[in-house]
């Protein structure tokens, strides 16, 4: 196994460019142009309408490659070559020399800090500037935030039910494709895991990378007569010596330890731990579950670890990737103390156990029922497909142009949009913990600490109380303006330590797997009148027959 610090700060991904989007961008973008309102003063924003995974919380990712993405707006001549192939013939060429000098220089955007745990219906981006140029951002920044905060929520869920447990991510293999394999690997570190398998992730994010071998690296040895090389020069220097017969005097020795035959021990499997343990000794983990863990793979992987140590090195542990986990991790940890005790080698009893197998969230809280004796998870297939649910489903939404507020009105409620330019606040009680957050008009006063504000439910009339807060936090911040980004980014690090302290701010009530309670997000009383002034002067009038 080995690591590396995570300090580098995230890097854009290179595929992010203007023609990752929708063709209907484009279209529209020339009707805009056509109609002489490429240039109207819009606001946009991007929100949530559900959280995921059945939970009552969100973790807000992605923020970085958006305004990498933003600060680099501009199509190429490649670019403009291939949109006049799929755009209409008739398309004047004087659209195509807008598009060329078109940039994102006049777009503000406002933003949550990346990391900050959010909910639905409030702005997670606030997009202004040129309605041809927020039209055409739409899709990007959607795929940039959809996956990127579906993921890092669902990290972040693994961690909570781990607890301290170290959680790897090993999905690479199972990802939905290469990209998604990376943005896998980013984003569950930030929610909370310590490492990954995928090499290239390790290199472009600097996340500690995790391995061990697989089963293949076992089944490729028969006997002892495969190992072509056995010796292994001891750590405080001296003549090599054969690690294999080491390892077979330790095993014929554990006999008795582990009360089995030395014919049900598989000799295949012990050439190929005492061969990996040769290649790094101080690296040796192995997978132990090949051919059958009590008989053969636990005594095997001892005599290996004892040889090891006679020689002046540490084995590392185990790891189970099949059969009853907390069954056969206790079964292990009991063994690590008998020869642990046997040997009078301390640190055996605490050897690390990881667990592998297909695990999702409901199996690591069900294990934790079990009394498990599992140090380490390593999780693949439902975390990087977020098979529990494939999507956020992120929006976004005009919600003002040229100064006039617009709304979309749906007979599903939960689909009306809260129109006009908007702050988010986050309030907070006496004991530290999130209360609530408010949505206002730009133009109002913010909430003041200690003063009381009148929270009220965006679209339920009766649903509204007083709350008076401890503290107050501006949640929505100016990161692009005049062309740039305007605020220091924080690095990978720097934003999984802002994902763990945010989800401190959360009750535990809203943060639990089983009927979490949701937190509260309100509007203020103008925004309430203001919405509902709108709807009712959009809304058509019925008429009865």
């Amino acid at each position: 196994m080995s690591s590396q610090g995570p300090e580098r700060k995230m890097g854009q991904n290179g595929i992010v460019q203007p023609l990752l989007t929708d063709l209907y961008q484009i279209t529209m973008a020339y009707a805009y142009w056509k109609a002489d309102k490429h240039d109207a003063r819009s606001v946009f924003d991007l929100f949530f309408r559900k959280n995921p995974f059945n939970g009552e919380f969100t973790i807000f990712a992605g923020l970085e490659e958006c305004l990498k993405f933003v600060e680099n707006f501009k199509y190429s001549e490649s670019d403009i070559e291939y949109i006049k192939q799929i755009l209409p013939s008739h398309v004047e060429d004087e659209f195509y020399q807008y598009l060329r000098c078109l940039t994102a220089k006049d777009i503000q955007l406002y933003a949550v800090k990346e990391g900050t745990v959010v909910f639905p219906r409030m702005p997670l981006l606030r997009v202004e500037g040129p309605l041809i140029v927020a039209q055409l951002l739409e899709t990007t920044l959607l795929n940039l935030v959809n996956f990127a905060s579906l993921m890092a929520t669902n990290a972040a869920r693994y961690r909570m039910a781990a607890g301290k447990l170290k959680l790897f991510e090993f999905g690479l293999r199972r990802a939905q494709g290469p990209d998604g394999g990376l943005s896998a690997s980013k984003y569950s570190y930030i929610g909370g895991f310590d490492g990954t398998s995928n090499v290239l992730a390790g290199k472009l994010f600097n996340i500690p990378v995790k391995g061990t071998h697989a089963h293949s690296y076992i089944t490729s040895f028969n006997g002892f007569n495969e190992i072509k090389n056995k010796e292994l020069a001891p750590v405080g220097g001296g003549p090599p010596q054969d690690l294999l017969e080491l390892a077979v005097n330790f095993r014929t020795k554990l006999v008795s330890i582990f009360n089995v035959l030395l014919s049900e021990i598989n000799d295949g499997e012990l050439a190929a731990f005492v061969s990996f343990a040769i290649a790094l000794p101080g690296n040796f983990m192995a997978l132990v579950d090949t051919y059958d863990v009590k008989k053969s793979g636990l005594i095997n992987f001892c005599a290996t670890a004892l040889a090891l140590h006679h020689l002046g090195y540490r084995a590392l542990g185990v790891r189970l990737d099949s059969g009853d986990l907390a069954y056969l991790s206790c079964v292990a940890r009991e063994y690590f103390r008998l020869v642990a005790e046997a040997y009078r080698i301390s640190y055996f009893f605490d050897l690390l156990i990881m667990a592998s197998n297909d695990i999702n969230e409901e199996t690591i809280l069900s294990l934790n029922e079990q009394l498990h004796c599992i140090d380490a998870f390593g999780i693949g297939t439902h975390l990087v497909t977020c098979q529990k649910q494939p999507a956020l489903g992120c929006v976004y939404k005009m919600v003002e142009l040229n100064e006039q507020p617009r709304i979309k009105l749906s007979q599903d409620v939960q689909k009306v949009t809260i129109p006009g330019k908007k702050d988010v606040y986050r309030l907070y009680g006496e004991a530290g913990y999130a209360l609530i957050d408010i949505l206002q008009r730009t133009s109002e006063t913010s909430p003041i600490e200690g003063r009381k504000v009148l929270c009220r439910h965006p679209f339920q009339e009766a649903k509204r109380a007083f709350v008076t807060p401890s503290k107050v936090e501006k949640l929505l911040l100016l990161w692009f303006s005049d062309g740039h980004i305007c605020q220091p980014l924080e690095n990978l690090q720097g934003v999984r330590e802002a994902v763990e302290e945010s989800l401190k701010i959360l009750r535990s009530d809203i943060k639990r797997t089983l009927n979490p309670t949701p937190y509260k997000v309100s509007v203020s009383d103008d925004l309430y009148q203001f919405l509902h002034t709108l709807w009712l002067a959009n809304a058509p009038i019925g008429e009865l027959c």
